[in-house]
């Protein structure tokens, strides 16, 4: 009796000790989806407990009630017909209960059919890039959490490397569907609450869907161990009604539109050293100090150094190209498409002139539109 008590405390008491403790579990989430996977996933973990329980309950009996001190003598059989049939034909039909919802789920997290609104996703070292497909949007989403937390020099909040700059921003209740890619290794974009996690390939196109229930912030994280900063490279959705986003997809074009006119504006001025060096230290910071350090010093053996280097003392053009378009088979990338030409002839300005390299040289915008032109 002591052993049936038992066996059913613990059948009673796993379950709700999985629901309880929440935050070891499985999140509902905030689609469809998602609680259909989690309903999945607390269905066959309740399977799991009934049959641990039976199984456990008829070995325990076994034992105490068919030990050698009581007398108890093998029975002597080999080759039961009866019982390979049944350890054969229970399994199946548990497999068969357990198969047709995950199949079901399955099925329906692969069909991106139907779709209300189509984005790109491409990963690129260490951030997201965001293209609207059906609408001239697009925009790259950068880590946010300040550099004073990330080297303990200030509190970490909740939060803390989860904040991007530029959020993606979705319409609830509509259909959206993703394009995985990536521009070098294999990324993951992952939202827990959505039950969205795909692969981000290179040179291939991976598909994903969701459909957001609930306005609200959504945070996840590159998945899939991508480089030195893969822990620096967030996922933030902001799901709006759909009204809002429809509000937000027009500032967002128009936004697009002043900022091509000013890029065009831009050619004709000629900006001061100051200007350019107040910009390009911001500019630096928020995207060259990762791998190149504040310092200018670099990681020796990863990342070279810009003070005193050949290319920030060298030949300015070399050193324009290197930044607006990258260095093939390395890691440093090209900032043409994230950089406006005014922030790119900043940068460059900077790392010509801070930590004691003082060339004198002054990059403007005009300089670096002969560099891109060059290249189309």
């Amino acid at each position: 009796m002591r052993l049936v008590k038992l066996s059913l405390w613990l059948l009673l008491s796993f379950p709700f000790l999985a629901v309880g403790t929440s935050q070891y579990n499985l999140p509902v989430g905030v689609t469809d989806i998602s609680r259909d996977v989690y309903e999945l996933h607390m269905t066959i973990f309740y399977i799991c407990c009934v049959i641990g329980l039976v199984v456990f309950a008829i070995m325990f009996w076994a034992i105490i009630h068919h030990r050698k001190s009581k007398g108890a003598v093998p029975a002597q059989f080999h080759e039961s017909t009866k019982i390979e049939i049944l350890w054969t034909a229970i399994p199946f039909v548990i497999l068969i209960g357990m198969a047709v919802p995950a199949t079901k789920t399955l099925i329906a997290m692969e069909d991106t059919t139907k779709a209300d609104l189509t984005i790109k996703v491409t990963g690129s070292q260490w951030k997201w890039h965001y293209e609207y497909l059906d609408h001239d949007v697009s925009f790259y989403s950068v880590l946010s959490t300040p550099r004073e937390q990330i080297t303990n020099q200030d509190q970490k909040t909740e939060t803390y490397l989860l904040d991007v700059d530029k959020p993606l921003i979705i319409p609830k209740g509509k259909k959206v569907r993703f394009l995985m890619t990536s521009d070098d290794v294999i990324h993951s974009w992952w939202v827990p609450e959505f039950a969205v996690k795909k692969d981000a390939n290179p040179g291939f196109i991976n598909e994903a869907w969701t459909k957001v229930n609930e306005a609200g912030i959504y945070r996840g994280q590159c998945a899939e161990l991508c480089g030195k900063d893969h822990g620096f490279m967030p996922v933030v959705v902001e799901v709006k009604e759909p009204a809002e986003f429809e509000q937000w997809l027009a500032n967002a074009q128009l936004e697009k539109a002043q900022a091509a006119a000013a890029e065009k504006a831009s050619l004709d001025l000629t900006l001061s050293q100051d200007e350019l060096m107040t910009l390009g230290q911001q500019v630096y910071m928020a995207n060259c100090a990762a791998c190149h350090q504040p310092t200018g010093m670099g990681l020796p053996g990863v990342f070279p150094a810009l003070k005193d280097s050949p290319i920030a003392l060298g030949d300015v053009k070399a050193h324009i190209d290197i930044v607006v378009h990258g260095k093939p088979a390395t890691a440093m990338q090209g900032y043409s498409k994230m950089l406006s030409l005014k922030e790119l002839a900043a940068v460059v300005t900077y790392e010509r002139n801070a930590w004691g390299n003082n060339t004198g040289d002054s990059v403007q915008p005009s300089d670096i539109q002969e560099s891109v032109g060059e290249a189309q």
